[in-house]
């Protein structure tokens, strides 16, 4: 069957035509001319921190600006492409319009993509993520679980250019990891992840039994926004326990020799978090603070939300307590239980290909949202 190049490129011009109202192109030139301003200030670089901030913001905004006007640019060199195809004759016309074919294809991808952005509306969509795996059931198998998560999503992170932190990483005896905890520190990485929160199932031959028996082990994902300075998560001194020990891990690093790292316990919650990644015990004891108020301005956003539903007498949960199963045998598959959607490539999806799910997750949340699930 033949494409309808027409109803094709209109299709795309018009989400193209959305996205460009969502995300404010005046707003986005302007925040880019405010941030180039700052840029070529003479003392910019007097505070490193603030400096690079500055930095990466700008170049994060010009890569935006310059992606949605490329991609009005693709469409109309599509439309020019299409025309001439029709024009031309014999070979050359073919040539033509199967080319036209590979790039509404590459178009369509990129545009989805796009689109999956404006989607992302919460209130703290657009903040950084403080991602954190730990253990379940399944004993060395779900420690080595947990270890290849967290691969997973660095590796995702590394594809995209999108800078992380590990912040905490507790080892297990045998292999893998018990908890790790790690920033993604990029606008909106809490919008894009917040879906991977919940239960992740793993099923395969154990390299870990001498009997090669098929094991099944799970692991958690929590996934929190980074808090910012304007926030004001006030928390009390006396509602924290804090604790200092021995930094632990593989290698002879010199976070080892000293008591720095950081175990700190909010008392009216339960709520623990552990730093070890810092040099100095007053820099765990910072991050320590920022992760604790992150996840306890994510529980104040589910009490205001657990609120809202108990009012309107919805009993329903959103998230079951597995949303996600990753198949090794006797077949190869991941499938997300909530969307549907399913990969049997399951090497690509360890290494980090993951822009599927969290598409299909984004879009699924969304329409959950708009009809009151």
């Amino acid at each position: 069957m033949a494409t309808d190049f027409a109803a094709e490129l209109k299709a795309l011009a018009q989400t193209m035509e959305s996205v460009r109202q969502v995300i404010d192109l005046d707003a986005l030139r302007a925040q880019i001319a405010d941030l180039e301003e700052k840029s070529g200030a003479p003392d910019l670089w007097d505070d490193p921190d603030a400096a690079q901030k500055v930095t990466s913001t700008l170049s994060r905004a010009n890569s935006e600006l310059e992606r949605i006007l490329g991609m009005d640019q693709r469409i109309e060199d599509l439309e020019v492409l299409v025309e001439m195809g029709m024009e031309a004759q014999g070979e050359e016309s073919s040539d033509a319009m199967a080319e036209a074919e590979t790039e509404l294809a590459s178009l369509r991808k990129a545009v989805a993509e796009l689109e999956v952005k404006t989607l992302l509306s919460g209130e703290y969509d657009k903040r950084e993520a403080v991602v954190t795996i730990r253990a379940g059931a399944g004993g060395v198998d779900a420690a080595d679980f947990a270890e290849m998560l967290m691969r997973m999503y660095l590796r995702w992170a590394e594809r995209h250019g999108y800078p992380t932190r590990v912040m905490d990483t507790s080892y297990a005896e045998e292999a893998g990891l018990k908890s790790a905890t790690f920033e993604v520190n990029v606008p909106y990485a809490f919008g894009n992840l917040s879906v991977e929160a919940g239960t992740h199932r793993l099923v395969r031959i154990s390299p870990f039994d001498n009997q090669g028996r098929r094991q099944t082990s799970f692991a958690a994902v929590e996934v929190v926004p980074l808090i910012e300075q304007t926030d004001h998560i006030e928390i009390p001194d006396n509602d924290l326990k804090i604790d200092v020990f021995r930094s632990s891990g593989p290698g002879g690093q010199s976070v080892n020799t000293t008591d720095s790292a950081v175990r700190m316990t909010h008392l009216p919650t339960g709520i623990v978090v552990s730093m070890q990644n810092e040099k100095s015990q007053i820099q765990n004891r910072a991050a320590a603070l920022r992760v604790m108020q992150s996840r306890l301005l994510l529980l104040k956003q589910q009490e205001e939300a657990d609120t809202r539903k108990e009012m309107a007498g919805d009993v329903k949960a959103s998230w079951g307590d597995q949303m996600r199963s990753y198949v090794l045998h006797p077949y190869q598959m991941v499938k997300d239980l909530r969307t549907e959607h399913e990969v049997g490539n399951t090497s690509a999806v360890f290494d980090g290909d993951i822009d599927g799910f969290l598409e299909a997750a984004i879009r699924w949340k969304r329409s959950a949202a708009r009809h009151g699930a």
